[in-house]
């Protein structure tokens, strides 16, 4: 049988800019009202008090502090979710669930990852490790390669 879940994060979209992140602001507000028609509380930390998601009345608690590690790992201390979401808050959210993962924050208070796991999304922000993915399968992927300079870019491209 399932564990039943009771409490979960969700690490919002923070800043919206004209034609970004406005698709993270609107999955992740429906994700918490899923939450909500699950009979699961919802809580959110999002910066931005002009998006969808901390409408009043979308979560069931909302924290307007920076999605970063020393914040989120304070709300979970005080939260204790049983799990989190990271998918749905753009790169930001990307970023610092993975961080927490990899220095053992998520474990050592039990939250467990909902949705993509952790490791799905080192692999697919990592270009290299993405391709290295897909050539076991075998999958065939354009020719690339890393640069740090316009000279080695034209190289590269020769």
């Amino acid at each position: 049988m399932k564990e039943k879940l009771k409490k979960v994060l969700l690490l919002g979209s923070g800043a919206l800019r004209i034609g970004q992140a406005g698709e993270f602001d609107y999955s992740g507000s429906q994700v918490l009202k899923a939450l909500r028609e699950e009979g699961i509380q919802s809580v959110l930390i999002n910066p931005n008090v002009a998006t969808i998601q901390t409408s009043e009345g979308i979560a069931d608690k909302v924290y307007f502090l920076p999605v970063n590690v020393q914040t989120v790992e304070e709300v979970i201390k005080k939260e204790r979710p049983d799990g989190i979401l990271l998918a749905f808050g753009g790169q930001t959210a990307l970023n610092c669930g993975t961080e927490l993962y990899l220095n053992g924050i998520l474990d050592k208070y039990g939250v467990k990852v909902l949705g993509t796991s952790v490791e799905a999304i080192m692999y697919t922000e990592d270009r290299d490790l993405f391709v290295k993915k897909l050539d076991e399968i075998p999958m065939k992927t354009p020719v690339s390669q890393a640069v740090e300079s316009m000279d080695d870019a034209i190289a590269a491209a020769y």
